[in-house]
């Protein structure tokens, strides 16, 4: 398995099939993905070539996301070839569920095991404020299509913002009172264009985290595959709430991811500066060499991010990479 300086194991990819998004969410792209800078993405043959490189150095957790992944007609085959790839055996998939409920039983037919959503508001005004689409009755529907389709783990993200949904927390308890689904708050990160609406915007997690403890809500251990979210739990509550607080200290310690943009390159971080160019591997089908490549570049990864410094790296809005 991968394995940083830092004794970090990293067995967790994420995918982007896409950089191109349908919502224009005022935390990410408020005008809209500009079409005109789209990157080429990769082809079936090159994703293959990189799912084989990565199942081999012990990845085992693959997820797609964008941009808005459904937007890439082969994403049926791409999770497909997922599943065919030994060693990976979670296929997860993040979506805005704009017209997903359609084209989830395909989905879960090629191999998708798991399914999370955005939900920034429960509000269908403040949901439309805030993505600039009146689509969260969609999203909703999605929910309980997955579930009948017997995926296992669904959740819901919410970007937590100061001003729209900060307030609604109450809201987001009673969904989850009789529904088997993880709703999870995720603090605003800074990116390179976002640092006014993040100074009016960015609510930290920890006062979320000491209301519901001092309700009864209690921490979970983690799974070996999941990602740094706080996950927490009630006797009286069949979901769960999880928390990602990137400012939080430590909040690294516990990495286990890398992410792979939507033209081929490795970032080692969300906020990082490296974003180096796989292609030359994948043209060739060389999945031993780049898995050999790939062993030697994670040992230069970061402790941690520099968030807290101001530094969001090479990162101008979470599209780049699905955050």
């Amino acid at each position: 398995m991968l394995q940083d300086s830092f004794n970090r194991k990293f067995n967790y990819l994420r995918l982007s099939v896409t950089e191109v998004c349908n919502f224009k969410c005022n935390y990410c792209l408020p005008d809209g993905y500009d079409c005109h800078t789209r990157p080429t993405t990769l082809t079936l043959a090159q994703t293959q070539t990189l799912l084989q490189a990565f199942a081999l150095v012990g990845t085992q957790k693959v997820r797609l996301t964008g941009g808005e992944p459904t937007l890439r007609k082969e994403l049926p085959d791409i999770v497909a070839l997922c599943k065919q790839t030994s060693g990976i055996d979670s296929i997860a998939l993040t979506s805005n569920g704009y017209h997903l409920a359609r084209k989830l039983p395909r989905l879960v037919d090629a191999g998708l095991t798991a399914l999370n959503l955005s939900a920034d508001s429960l509000n269908p005004y403040t949901f439309n404020q805030i993505t600039g689409s009146d689509s969260l009755n969609e999203v909703l529907e999605c929910i309980d299509v997955a579930l009948a389709l017997g995926l296992k783990k669904v959740k819901l993200n919410a970007v937590l913002l100061k001003q729209y949904n900060g307030k609604q927390l109450s809201q987001f308890l009673h969904f989850i009172k009789d529904k088997p689904v993880t709703f999870r708050f995720i603090e605003l990160m800074r990116t390179s264009d976002n640092q006014a609406y993040f100074n009016e915007q960015h609510l930290s997690g920890n006062s979320i985290y000491s209301s519901l403890e001092n309700v009864g809500w209690t921490l979970q251990p983690k799974a070996a595959d999941a990602g740094p979210a706080l996950e927490l739990s009630h006797p009286d509550y069949l979901g769960q709430i999880g928390l990602i607080m990137p400012y939080s200290k430590d909040f690294c310690a516990s990495c286990n991811r890398l992410r792979i943009s939507a033209d081929g390159k490795l970032h080692l971080c969300l906020f990082g500066e490296a974003n180096d160019d796989l292609t030359p591997w994948l043209n060739d089908g060389d999945a031993k060499g780049l898995a050999a490549y790939l062993t030697n570049r994670v040992l230069t990864k970061w402790q941690g991010h520099q968030l807290n410094q101001g530094n969001s790296g090479l990162t101008k809005h979470l599209a780049m990479l699905g955050g």
